[in-house]
Protein backbone atom coordinates (compact mmCIF):
# COMPACT_ATOMS: atom_id res chain seq x y z
CA UNK A 1 0.00 0.00 0.00
CA UNK A 2 1.26 3.30 -0.57
CA UNK A 3 2.22 4.54 3.22
CA UNK A 4 3.86 7.69 4.00
CA UNK A 5 7.44 7.19 5.46
CA UNK A 6 6.44 9.83 8.37
CA UNK A 7 7.09 7.90 11.83
CA UNK A 8 4.30 10.39 13.24
CA UNK A 9 1.09 8.62 12.07
CA UNK A 10 -1.54 9.61 14.04
CA UNK A 11 -4.21 7.11 13.96
CA UNK A 12 -4.80 3.36 12.16
CA UNK A 13 -3.84 4.58 8.85
CA UNK A 14 -1.48 6.90 7.20
CA UNK A 15 -2.90 10.10 6.09
CA UNK A 16 -3.11 10.87 2.50
CA UNK A 17 -1.58 14.39 1.55
CA UNK A 18 -2.24 14.17 -1.81
CA UNK A 19 -2.78 10.89 -3.56
CA UNK A 20 -6.07 8.97 -4.53
CA UNK A 21 -9.10 9.81 -1.90
CA UNK A 22 -7.53 13.58 -1.18
CA UNK A 23 -9.85 15.75 -1.99
CA UNK A 24 -9.07 18.96 -4.04
CA UNK A 25 -8.41 21.72 -2.00
CA UNK A 26 -10.94 23.22 -0.51
CA UNK A 27 -13.57 20.31 -0.78
CA UNK A 28 -14.35 17.74 1.40
CA UNK A 29 -13.22 13.95 0.69
CA UNK A 30 -16.30 11.55 -0.06
CA UNK A 31 -18.05 10.01 3.00
CA UNK A 32 -18.28 13.23 4.61
CA UNK A 33 -20.61 16.19 4.65
CA UNK A 34 -18.97 18.76 5.92
CA UNK A 35 -21.76 21.67 6.67
CA UNK A 36 -24.14 19.25 8.21
CA UNK A 37 -20.97 17.96 10.39
CA UNK A 38 -19.94 21.10 11.58
CA UNK A 39 -23.94 22.27 12.18
CA UNK A 40 -24.03 18.72 14.05
CA UNK A 41 -21.04 19.84 16.20
CA UNK A 42 -22.23 23.11 17.11
CA UNK A 43 -25.47 21.66 18.25
CA UNK A 44 -24.09 18.72 19.98
CA UNK A 45 -20.05 19.12 20.76
CA UNK A 46 -19.51 23.16 20.95
CA UNK A 47 -16.32 22.53 22.23
CA UNK A 48 -15.51 21.29 19.16
CA UNK A 49 -17.05 23.35 16.95
CA UNK A 50 -16.56 27.42 15.75
CA UNK A 51 -12.99 27.16 13.52
CA UNK A 52 -12.98 26.39 9.79
CA UNK A 53 -13.44 22.92 9.42
CA UNK A 54 -11.40 20.58 7.13
CA UNK A 55 -11.32 16.56 6.45
CA UNK A 56 -8.72 14.35 4.86
CA UNK A 57 -9.33 10.74 4.08
CA UNK A 58 -6.65 8.73 5.98
CA UNK A 59 -5.19 5.88 3.31
CA UNK A 60 -4.72 2.67 3.54
CA UNK A 61 -8.18 1.25 5.06
CA UNK A 62 -10.14 -1.78 3.22
CA UNK A 63 -13.06 -1.38 5.64
CA UNK A 64 -14.00 1.32 7.82
CA UNK A 65 -12.87 5.09 6.61
CA UNK A 66 -11.27 7.19 8.75
CA UNK A 67 -10.61 11.04 8.62
CA UNK A 68 -8.61 13.90 9.94
CA UNK A 69 -10.49 16.78 10.89
CA UNK A 70 -8.59 19.64 11.64
CA UNK A 71 -10.52 21.35 13.92
CA UNK A 72 -8.55 24.76 13.85
CA UNK A 73 -7.11 24.63 17.40
CA UNK A 74 -6.67 20.60 17.24
CA UNK A 75 -7.55 17.43 15.42
CA UNK A 76 -9.57 14.60 15.75
CA UNK A 77 -10.22 11.30 13.91
CA UNK A 78 -13.67 10.18 12.54
CA UNK A 79 -14.56 6.89 11.49
CA UNK A 80 -17.48 5.65 9.61
CA UNK A 81 -19.07 2.59 7.75
CA UNK A 82 -17.67 2.17 4.14
CA UNK A 83 -19.76 3.37 1.39
CA UNK A 84 -22.39 1.65 -0.83
CA UNK A 85 -22.56 -2.39 0.17
CA UNK A 86 -22.36 -2.71 3.72
CA UNK A 87 -22.88 -6.03 5.01
CA UNK A 88 -25.71 -6.22 8.05
CA UNK A 89 -23.67 -5.96 11.38
CA UNK A 90 -20.19 -5.37 10.51
CA UNK A 91 -19.65 -1.83 10.48
CA UNK A 92 -21.22 -1.06 13.64
CA UNK A 93 -20.16 2.60 14.77
CA UNK A 94 -21.57 2.28 18.34
CA UNK A 95 -19.77 -0.70 18.99
CA UNK A 96 -16.73 0.61 18.47
CA UNK A 97 -17.67 3.68 19.95
CA UNK A 98 -19.11 1.84 23.33
CA UNK A 99 -15.78 -0.34 23.69
CA UNK A 100 -12.92 2.35 23.71
CA UNK A 101 -15.23 3.74 25.71
CA UNK A 102 -14.91 1.89 27.96
CA UNK A 103 -11.44 0.39 27.86
CA UNK A 104 -10.17 4.16 28.58
CA UNK A 105 -9.74 3.46 32.58
CA UNK A 106 -7.97 0.25 31.75
CA UNK A 107 -4.61 -1.07 30.92
CA UNK A 108 -5.21 -1.27 27.28
CA UNK A 109 -4.40 1.49 25.07
CA UNK A 110 -7.24 2.80 23.13
CA UNK A 111 -8.49 6.71 21.89
CA UNK A 112 -10.19 8.86 24.18
CA UNK A 113 -13.91 8.21 22.40
CA UNK A 114 -15.53 11.98 22.00
CA UNK A 115 -18.78 11.63 19.99
CA UNK A 116 -21.18 8.68 18.94
CA UNK A 117 -23.77 9.93 15.74
CA UNK A 118 -25.90 7.33 15.34
CA UNK A 119 -28.07 9.45 13.15
CA UNK A 120 -27.23 8.64 8.80
CA UNK A 121 -28.45 11.84 7.64
CA UNK A 122 -25.44 14.04 9.37
CA UNK A 123 -22.74 13.26 6.98
CA UNK A 124 -24.31 9.62 4.87
CA UNK A 125 -23.89 7.33 7.57
CA UNK A 126 -23.31 6.99 11.73
CA UNK A 127 -19.70 7.75 12.59
CA UNK A 128 -17.81 8.48 15.91
CA UNK A 129 -15.15 11.22 16.72
CA UNK A 130 -12.05 10.36 18.65
CA UNK A 131 -8.76 12.15 20.07
CA UNK A 132 -5.89 11.72 17.75
CA UNK A 133 -2.97 9.41 19.31
CA UNK A 134 0.31 9.81 17.82
CA UNK A 135 2.49 6.76 16.38
CA UNK A 136 3.01 4.81 13.91
CA UNK A 137 1.58 2.07 12.38
CA UNK A 138 3.78 -0.69 10.88
CA UNK A 139 2.73 -1.90 7.53
CA UNK A 140 5.17 -2.24 5.06
CA UNK A 141 8.72 -3.41 4.52
CA UNK A 142 10.31 -0.28 4.05
CA UNK A 143 8.98 0.29 7.89
CA UNK A 144 9.80 -2.75 9.76
CA UNK A 145 12.81 -3.66 7.99
CA UNK A 146 15.43 -0.54 9.75
CA UNK A 147 14.37 -1.54 12.79
CA UNK A 148 16.35 -4.65 12.96
CA UNK A 149 15.93 -7.96 15.02
CA UNK A 150 15.78 -6.58 18.27
CA UNK A 151 12.88 -4.02 18.04
CA UNK A 152 11.17 -6.47 15.72
CA UNK A 153 11.41 -8.72 18.06
CA UNK A 154 10.17 -6.10 21.31
CA UNK A 155 7.37 -4.84 19.21
CA UNK A 156 6.15 -8.11 18.15
CA UNK A 157 5.94 -9.41 21.84
CA UNK A 158 4.49 -5.62 23.26
CA UNK A 159 1.54 -6.62 20.41
CA UNK A 160 1.08 -9.94 22.37
CA UNK A 161 1.19 -8.51 25.78
CA UNK A 162 -1.37 -5.95 25.17
CA UNK A 163 -4.14 -8.28 23.29
CA UNK A 164 -3.37 -10.81 27.01
CA UNK A 165 -4.16 -7.65 29.00
CA UNK A 166 -6.97 -7.29 27.13
CA UNK A 167 -8.46 -10.68 27.46
CA UNK A 168 -7.44 -10.44 30.78
CA UNK A 169 -10.20 -7.55 31.35
CA UNK A 170 -13.48 -9.14 33.05
CA UNK A 171 -16.15 -8.14 31.14
CA UNK A 172 -18.50 -6.28 34.10
CA UNK A 173 -15.99 -4.88 35.15
CA UNK A 174 -15.72 -2.08 32.61
CA UNK A 175 -19.23 -2.09 31.59
CA UNK A 176 -19.48 -4.38 28.68
CA UNK A 177 -21.38 -7.47 30.23
CA UNK A 178 -24.32 -7.67 27.96
CA UNK A 179 -21.45 -6.73 24.91
CA UNK A 180 -21.67 -10.42 23.36
CA UNK A 181 -23.17 -13.81 24.23
CA UNK A 182 -20.05 -16.04 25.42
CA UNK A 183 -22.00 -19.04 24.86
CA UNK A 184 -22.28 -20.34 21.42
CA UNK A 185 -20.04 -17.84 20.23
CA UNK A 186 -17.76 -19.70 17.84
CA UNK A 187 -20.62 -21.26 16.52
CA UNK A 188 -22.44 -17.81 15.52
CA UNK A 189 -19.10 -16.91 14.30
CA UNK A 190 -19.25 -19.79 11.47
CA UNK A 191 -22.63 -18.52 11.15
CA UNK A 192 -22.22 -15.16 10.52
CA UNK A 193 -19.46 -15.40 8.56
CA UNK A 194 -21.10 -17.78 6.06
CA UNK A 195 -24.12 -15.30 5.71
CA UNK A 196 -21.92 -12.36 4.84
CA UNK A 197 -20.13 -14.68 2.44
CA UNK A 198 -23.74 -15.13 0.99
CA UNK A 199 -24.33 -11.58 0.69
CA UNK A 200 -20.65 -10.80 -1.27
CA UNK A 201 -20.81 -13.35 -3.63
CA UNK A 202 -20.45 -12.25 -7.32
CA UNK A 203 -17.90 -14.74 -8.38
CA UNK A 204 -16.90 -18.72 -8.11
CA UNK A 205 -15.12 -19.53 -5.14
CA UNK A 206 -13.54 -22.90 -5.00
CA UNK A 207 -13.67 -25.08 -1.91
CA UNK A 208 -15.10 -22.19 0.36
CA UNK A 209 -18.61 -23.97 1.12
CA UNK A 210 -16.39 -27.06 1.78
CA UNK A 211 -14.40 -24.80 4.79
CA UNK A 212 -17.38 -23.60 6.08
CA UNK A 213 -19.22 -26.62 6.60
CA UNK A 214 -15.85 -28.47 8.03
CA UNK A 215 -15.90 -25.44 10.86
CA UNK A 216 -19.68 -25.96 11.61
CA UNK A 217 -19.13 -29.78 11.94
CA UNK A 218 -16.37 -29.43 13.97
CA UNK A 219 -16.57 -26.46 16.62
CA UNK A 220 -14.79 -27.25 19.77
CA UNK A 221 -15.78 -26.61 23.59
CA UNK A 222 -15.50 -22.66 23.82
CA UNK A 223 -13.75 -23.22 27.39
CA UNK A 224 -12.35 -19.78 27.24
CA UNK A 225 -15.50 -18.09 26.76
CA UNK A 226 -16.53 -14.73 27.82
CA UNK A 227 -13.38 -12.21 27.52
CA UNK A 228 -13.40 -9.08 25.23
CA UNK A 229 -12.25 -10.35 21.66
CA UNK A 230 -10.98 -7.38 19.52
CA UNK A 231 -12.14 -9.35 16.22
CA UNK A 232 -9.30 -8.32 14.45
CA UNK A 233 -6.08 -7.92 16.09
CA UNK A 234 -2.96 -7.52 14.39
CA UNK A 235 0.26 -5.41 14.28
CA UNK A 236 -1.01 -2.89 11.68
CA UNK A 237 -4.42 -2.01 14.03
CA UNK A 238 -1.88 -0.48 16.21
CA UNK A 239 0.11 2.20 17.19
CA UNK A 240 3.02 2.10 17.99
CA UNK A 241 6.77 3.94 18.99
CA UNK A 242 9.83 2.47 18.44
CA UNK A 243 11.89 4.47 21.21
CA UNK A 244 10.68 3.01 22.99
CA UNK A 245 8.87 0.50 21.74
CA UNK A 246 5.58 0.50 23.32
CA UNK A 247 2.15 0.30 21.80
CA UNK A 248 0.20 3.93 21.65
CA UNK A 249 -3.34 2.53 20.71
CA UNK A 250 -5.12 -0.19 19.99
CA UNK A 251 -7.75 0.62 17.01
CA UNK A 252 -10.40 -0.68 14.64
CA UNK A 253 -13.11 -2.05 16.87
CA UNK A 254 -15.85 -2.73 14.87
CA UNK A 255 -15.59 -6.41 15.72
CA UNK A 256 -15.66 -6.28 19.19
CA UNK A 257 -17.32 -8.47 21.20
CA UNK A 258 -17.45 -10.45 24.47
CA UNK A 259 -16.53 -14.52 23.23
CA UNK A 260 -13.89 -16.87 22.84
CA UNK A 261 -10.42 -14.97 22.79
CA UNK A 262 -8.58 -17.90 20.78
CA UNK A 263 -10.62 -16.54 17.87
CA UNK A 264 -8.45 -13.60 18.22
CA UNK A 265 -5.29 -15.74 18.37
CA UNK A 266 -6.74 -17.61 15.18
CA UNK A 267 -7.18 -14.50 13.33
CA UNK A 268 -3.78 -12.97 14.44
CA UNK A 269 -1.83 -16.68 13.35
CA UNK A 270 -3.72 -16.13 9.76
CA UNK A 271 -2.34 -12.50 9.58
CA UNK A 272 0.74 -13.67 10.87
CA UNK A 273 1.87 -17.34 9.66
CA UNK A 274 -0.19 -17.65 6.72
CA UNK A 275 -0.01 -14.25 4.61
CA UNK A 276 3.77 -13.29 6.23
CA UNK A 277 5.40 -16.89 7.09
CA UNK A 278 8.62 -17.78 5.73
CA UNK A 279 6.65 -21.10 3.28
CA UNK A 280 3.28 -18.57 2.58
CA UNK A 281 1.63 -19.54 -0.51
CA UNK A 282 0.50 -16.54 -1.08
CA UNK A 283 1.85 -12.74 0.03
CA UNK A 284 -0.27 -9.98 1.78
CA UNK A 285 -0.42 -6.70 -0.55
CA UNK A 286 -1.86 -5.28 2.51
CA UNK A 287 0.75 -5.67 5.19
CA UNK A 288 4.16 -7.19 3.32
CA UNK A 289 5.98 -6.05 6.29
CA UNK A 290 4.57 -8.11 9.50
CA UNK A 291 5.06 -11.67 10.13
CA UNK A 292 8.19 -14.32 10.19
CA UNK A 293 9.36 -13.48 6.36
CA UNK A 294 10.27 -9.98 7.19
CA UNK A 295 11.88 -10.66 10.18
CA UNK A 296 9.67 -11.24 13.29
CA UNK A 297 9.44 -13.82 15.39
CA UNK A 298 7.12 -16.90 14.28
CA UNK A 299 3.78 -17.42 15.35
CA UNK A 300 4.48 -20.06 18.24
CA UNK A 301 6.95 -17.88 19.96
CA UNK A 302 4.03 -15.15 19.41
CA UNK A 303 2.08 -17.43 21.36
CA UNK A 304 4.59 -18.79 23.60
CA UNK A 305 4.73 -14.88 24.79
CA UNK A 306 0.81 -14.75 25.14
CA UNK A 307 0.35 -17.52 27.41
CA UNK A 308 3.07 -16.58 29.44
CA UNK A 309 1.21 -13.72 30.27
CA UNK A 310 -2.43 -14.90 30.13
CA UNK A 311 -4.99 -17.06 31.90
CA UNK A 312 -6.37 -18.14 28.79
CA UNK A 313 -6.05 -21.98 28.38
CA UNK A 314 -4.14 -21.86 24.78
CA UNK A 315 -4.77 -25.57 23.56
CA UNK A 316 -4.46 -26.64 19.71
CA UNK A 317 -5.27 -23.68 17.61
CA UNK A 318 -5.65 -25.50 14.36
CA UNK A 319 -9.87 -24.94 14.20
CA UNK A 320 -8.81 -21.35 15.13
CA UNK A 321 -6.98 -21.04 12.44
CA UNK A 322 -9.13 -22.49 9.81
CA UNK A 323 -11.75 -19.80 10.94
CA UNK A 324 -9.58 -17.09 10.78
CA UNK A 325 -8.51 -18.26 7.45
CA UNK A 326 -12.18 -18.06 6.84
CA UNK A 327 -13.48 -14.49 8.38
CA UNK A 328 -10.47 -13.29 6.32
CA UNK A 329 -11.41 -15.00 3.45
CA UNK A 330 -14.83 -13.07 4.02
CA UNK A 331 -13.77 -10.23 4.49
CA UNK A 332 -11.38 -9.93 1.54
CA UNK A 333 -14.31 -11.20 -0.86
CA UNK A 334 -16.86 -8.62 -0.08
CA UNK A 335 -14.03 -5.51 -0.34
CA UNK A 336 -13.28 -6.84 -3.75
CA UNK A 337 -16.81 -6.91 -4.66
CA UNK A 338 -17.24 -3.30 -2.98
CA UNK A 339 -14.35 -2.56 -5.52
CA UNK A 340 -15.91 -4.36 -8.39
CA UNK A 341 -19.06 -2.12 -8.04
CA UNK A 342 -16.85 1.27 -7.33
CA UNK A 343 -17.49 1.75 -3.85
CA UNK A 344 -13.95 2.09 -2.92
CA UNK A 345 -11.15 5.12 -1.89
CA UNK A 346 -7.76 4.43 -2.22
CA UNK A 347 -5.33 2.26 -3.85
CA UNK A 348 -4.36 -1.57 -3.61
CA UNK A 349 -8.01 -2.61 -3.71
CA UNK A 350 -7.54 -4.65 -6.94
CA UNK A 351 -5.05 -7.00 -5.30
CA UNK A 352 -7.51 -8.01 -2.18
CA UNK A 353 -9.74 -10.51 -4.05
CA UNK A 354 -6.19 -12.28 -5.06
CA UNK A 355 -6.37 -13.32 -1.45
CA UNK A 356 -9.53 -15.28 -1.44
CA UNK A 357 -8.35 -18.48 -2.74
CA UNK A 358 -4.91 -18.81 -1.04
CA UNK A 359 -6.81 -18.61 2.12
CA UNK A 360 -9.97 -20.89 1.15
CA UNK A 361 -7.16 -23.60 0.61
CA UNK A 362 -4.87 -23.32 3.83
CA UNK A 363 -8.35 -22.97 5.90
CA UNK A 364 -8.88 -26.45 4.44
CA UNK A 365 -5.49 -27.22 5.24
CA UNK A 366 -5.28 -26.11 8.47
CA UNK A 367 -9.57 -27.78 9.62
CA UNK A 368 -8.21 -30.94 8.49
CA UNK A 369 -5.50 -30.85 11.06
CA UNK A 370 -5.61 -32.27 15.06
Amino acid sequence: MADLPSTNRMTDRAVDTGGPGAPPSGAAPAGVDLDRLAAYLAAHRPDLAGGPLRARLIAGGKSNLTYLLDLGDREVVLRRPPLGHVLATAHDMGREFRVISALAPTGVPVPAALLHCPDPEVIGAPFYLMERVTGEVFRTRAQTDPLGDERRRELAMAMMDTLAALHRIEPTAVGLADFGRPEGYLERQVRRWAGQLDRSRSRPLPGVDELRDRLAATVPDGVNAGRIVHGDYRLDNLLASTDPVAVRAVLDWEMATVGDPLADLGLLLTYWDVLGGDDATTGNPVADGLGPRAGFPTGAELIDRYAGRSDVDVGPLHWHIALGCFKLAVICEGIHYRHTLGQTLGEGFDRIGDMVAPLVAHGLSAAGER
